[in-house]
């Protein structure tokens, strides 16, 4: 039986660290569906089609890996999908009591839908988007901590801003 499972994020931009963990999700499941979630209230510096490009770029070479949006429950969008399993990353104690609330949320909503915590390699342990997006905005090299089309598409992106005045 082949067995998917969605790793769900607002991946504003995606890092290093969040290809790790997809990397190693496919050491376990035979399919990754990368659920990019719709959030204005985050209001995220990428539109949800930029989002989902850059992951598509960065994870071209990964076979069983499927980048898809949605702005529904997510655990609406994993029965959909028919893929039950949720992978969550886990960077710090600080992430699981946060991460326990959503996991234990979703069983509430659906008991099909389990949620698999995983930590990332320590060198991507520091890393977050929001981080990123500081680093980049005050002119600051994130080469080593994100794919180069990403980097790319930081560098264009603040420097629209700059010129438009925000």
């Amino acid at each position: 039986m082949k067995t998917t499972a969605v790793y769900p994020g607002t991946f504003d931009p995606v890092t290093y660290g969040h290809l790790d963990l997809i990397t190693r999700s496919l050491s376990v499941f035979d399919a990754v569906i990368v659920a990019v979630a719709v959030n204005p209230g985050k209001r995220p510096l990428f539109s949800t089609h930029e989002r989902v490009e850059m992951i598509k770029t960065a994870t071209s070479r990964h076979r069983g890996v499927r980048v898809e949006s949605f702005d529904t429950l997510l655990v609406d969008f994993c029965v959909r999908k028919k893929a039950y399993t949720v992978v969550r990353g886990l960077r710090a104690v600080s992430d699981f009591e946060y991460e326990l609330q959503l996991s234990q949320m979703n069983r509430t909503l659906d008991k099909k839908v389990e949620t698999v915590f995983m930590m990332p390699s320590e060198e991507y342990n520091f890393i977050s988007s929001k981080i990123i997006k500081e680093v980049a905005g005050l002119g600051g090299d994130v080469s080593g901590l994100v794919p180069p089309g990403v980097v790319k598409a930081l560098k264009e992106k603040f420097k629209a801003m700059k010129r438009s005045g925000k």
